[in-house]
């Protein structure tokens, strides 16, 4: 089942696997981020590299671009601003104390979390921490965070400044004022790390993955646990939200599709001959990117396998959809960019309300991969 995909190029120059690929807003650019040391800026319209980012004394872990500007975090427990024309490093974050393990930017603030347990505000245009949020036992692992506006009647919104959502290696959820610096809410109830979150802010509720081979549910304002996802058979490595619908990739070589408002499954994306390490949703196709090096294209309705992209030697770390192209990174340090017309094609989903969160998920527990058949 499924055709193999073309591949338009083969983007090389890293010198160390892939950690992260990032889609500006505008769609112009793209972001990697290596085991080397720096990070590449790449233009959509001809996939040729048109900055080379260096500066940081460690691997890149994780990367965010913006339209004007882009953002580094590294094992040298700094973040670093660069400005996407020149390839100039504008501004360096200093105060973690380890890896920076993962970063977000929205209202002008760029939030950060680290392996010293803790997660930070700063200024965008000062490089200066605003406030630091301090209460998890364990490495702070994914982000995600919620405007003020996005919150209309909840007690204190205003005057919280948002909330930000933590997930960490505890086990624990947390979610943070992000004005006062204080924990709003302990979400306890995973068994395992919490490895990746989403948030759907209209209804005030975020879904964490875990070891523990479970997606929570969670109302981020009050604190409940509105119900637990139970049928992976391991961890929960990455989460998509699209349409009211949750899927998740696990370490059991599967996806699963779940109304986000009952948990109930209703789909299985089988096919992948290792961890599934990354997803995403584009147009009525489903995109994953697995351990086995390989990315695979499904019917998102039917779960029905359309193509298989062979050709990374390692796991994919990260996958990003622009047009008529597909983005895969790997560890094995290689871009590559897939022709994928031909896929049926749904009408995309309506753009999320202003100060939406977008999704982090974490590739936590994913080791490189041989190829294995698929």
């Amino acid at each position: 089942m499924g055709g193999g995909g073309s591949a338009l190029r083969v983007c090389a120059d890293h010198r160390g696997g892939i950690n992260w690929l990032s889609l500006s807003p505008d769609g112009r650019r793209l972001l990697t981020g290596s085991e080397d040391g720096t990070a590449r800026l790449w233009s959509t319209a001809d996939g040729q590299c048109c900055a080379l980012l260096q500066g940081h004394e460690s691997y890149v872990t994780f990367c965010h671009l913006e339209d004007e500007a882009a953002f580094t975090c590294s094992a040298d427990c700094t973040i670093r601003k660069w400005d996407v024309r020149t390839g100039q490093c504008l501004q360096v974050f200093r105060g973690h104390t380890s890896i920076v393990n993962r970063i977000l930017v929205a209202d002008n603030q760029l939030f950060s979390g680290s392996y010293d347990r803790t997660a930070r505000a700063w200024s965008v245009d000062k490089g200066q921490v605003s406030q630091e949020f301090r209460g998890h036992r364990n490495c702070v692992l994914t982000l995600a965070y919620s405007a003020p506006w996005d919150l209309p009647g909840a007690p204190c919104a205003e005057e919280a400044g948002g909330l930000l959502v933590t997930g960490s290696t505890d086990g624990t959820a947390r979610v943070w004022q992000v004005a006062g610096g204080g924990c709003w809410q302990t979400l306890r109830g995973h068994t395992g790390a919490v490895l990746c979150l989403v948030l759907d802010t209209p209804s005030h509720t975020a879904f964490t993955g875990s070891t523990d081979a479970t997606i929570r549910a969670w109302d981020i304002l009050s604190g409940e646990q509105l119900r637990v996802f139970r049928e992976h058979q391991g961890p929960v490595i990455c989460l998509e939200l699209v349409n009211r619908h949750v899927y998740s990739g696990s370490a059991d070589r599967t996806v699963k599709c779940w109304l986000a408002d009952t948990g109930e499954r209703v789909r299985t994306f089988a096919a992948h001959g290792h961890s599934v390490s990354a997803l995403k949703y584009h147009a009525g196709t489903l995109f994953t990117g697995s351990g086995d090096a390989r990315a695979r294209a499904f019917d998102a309705e039917s779960g029905a396998l359309q193509r298989v992209f062979r050709g990374h030697a390692f796991v994919i770390n990260c996958i990003q959809v622009h047009g008529q192209v597909l983005y895969t990174a790997s560890h094995d340090g290689a871009l590559r960019l897939w022709d994928v017309r031909g896929l049926p094609c749904a009408p995309p989903p309506p753009p999320p309300a202003r100060g939406r969160s977008r999704l982090f998920s974490n590739k936590v527990g994913c080791a490189a991969a041989p190829l294995q058949p698929a």
